[in-house]
């Protein structure tokens, strides 16, 4: 039967600890009666997630994954990661076991992990399912908001066992939160257009949690009744619904190319008022506390649209 985790290594214990007490976990797994405490945590599909221990060898198949997972305190227990997984910094020197789209199980199993975290809407099921049938606990994420990200934040804490460290990151991201939305909360509505993509023209509706930052900044996303998440829409519509801003990520970098091919149409509101505006794609695309800093971003971008008016 595979292990749920490793032990600690001996060096890595507060050296307030007794001997007695040192010996005692060195030689847990010998001794009848002392075994680590067992931690579990409910994941995104429902499923209850138990480990004998705490997990020591943790494998993320999205970049959000390792960044919550870095967030909350578990960056030092993260062995491998997919491609595209760049923050922090330190995810980037750590092996690589494909794409969330198409994994390496072969280079994943090398591993030798005692949890993998799956990513619910984006990886292979099939290769996930594969996965649990080898007999690795996997955790489905499929953060939505900022209370999924708290929340991942301290589950993330309890399976790794540094819930002191998740929980602190999780209760500073509530109250940052809690501070937006009473600052914006009586704010002046702004219509916003989001763009996620050119060719095809892409946006986002009311239930991703971009749409969710703009509507805490007293945005409203034009597109919110849109039946898919990032659904594909035609200029026509944008030029219909007549957005007072628009905002894009772009290619990143800051790269306004997307926003300039606006210009062409002059009679859009945004156009006529020049708002057209750019925010880093990295702190608004990934469901991380990076989401906090974007959201302040796109509230600002509103605060200038209706000093415009």
């Amino acid at each position: 039967m595979r292990k749920s985790a490793r032990a600690a290594p001996m060096a890595a214990l507060p050296l307030t600890l007794s001997l007695p007490l040192i010996l005692a976990i060195g030689l847990g797994a010998c001794l009848p009666g002392i075994a680590w405490a067992k931690v579990c945590a409910r994941d995104d599909a429902g499923h209850d997630i138990c480990l004998e221990a705490p997990a020591q060898r943790i494998v993320a198949l999205s970049p959000s994954v390792t960044e919550l997972l870095f967030a909350a305190g578990a960056g030092e227990r993260v062995v491998g990661v997919v491609n595209f997984s760049d923050y922090p910094a330190a995810a980037r020197t750590l092996p690589q076991v494909g794409g969330y789209d198409r994994l390496d199980l072969e280079a994943l199993l090398a591993l030798d992990p005692d949890l993998v975290v799956a990513w619910q809407g984006g990886n292979p099921r099939e290769q996930v399912d594969r996965l649990s049938r080898l007999g690795l606990p996997v955790y489905f994420s499929d953060v939505e908001d900022f209370a999924g990200i708290a929340q991942t934040l301290e589950r993330f804490g309890t399976l790794a066992g540094t819930s002191g460290v998740a929980a602190s990151a999780a209760a500073s991201l509530r109250a940052e939160v809690s501070t937006l939305r009473e600052r914006y909360a009586d704010v002046a509505p702004v219509p916003v257009f989001y763009q996620v993509w050119e060719q095809p023209l892409m946006t986002i509706n009311g239930e991703h949690w971009i749409s969710r930052s703009l509507e805490l900044c007293g945005g409203v996303n034009l597109f919110a009744d849109a039946s898919a998440l990032a659904p594909r829409i035609g200029v026509e519509s944008v030029l219909a619904r007549d957005p007072e801003a628009i905002i894009t990520g772009g290619m990143g970098n800051p790269d306004s190319t997307w926003l300039e091919a606006w210009r062409d149409f002059p009679r859009l509101t945004a156009v006529q008022r020049d708002n057209l505006f750019f925010v880093d794609p990295d702190l608004v695309q990934r469901a991380t506390p990076r989401l906090l800093d974007g959201t302040r971003a796109l509230c600002q971008r509103l605060e200038i649209a209706r000093g415009r008016r």
